[in-house]
């Protein structure tokens, strides 16, 4: 069974976009490619700034609800943080 990542994108516009996925770094080519979510479809190039594991998808859902009703500054400073930063997972 894969493990599930929460990660989140730094757009062309400095905004953020916080998913979910199986594979990351097949997710990220997608965003890229212009055949992600609408939202980075008109920011292009986006750019992976933060990732991490989870044991399931409900967990990964879970971290991604209370990531995105951070505010920016928050979401900054996680990712800032140096902790599972640029596609790194683990513990």
């Amino acid at each position: 069974m894969k493990p599930w990542y929460l990660y989140i994108l730094e757009c062309a516009d400095t905004t953020f976009y916080t998913g979910i996925t199986v594979d990351p770094q097949k997710r990220l080519a997608c965003h890229n490619k212009g055949s992600g979510a609408k939202y980075t479809r008109a920011r292009l190039p986006v750019t992976m700034v933060y990732c991490t594991s989870a044991k399931d998808r409900s967990e990964a859902s879970r971290m991604e609800y209370r990531i995105k009703k951070l505010t920016r500054k928050a979401k900054r400073a996680l990712i800032e943080s140096g902790h599972k930063k640029r596609g790194q997972s683990g513990p």
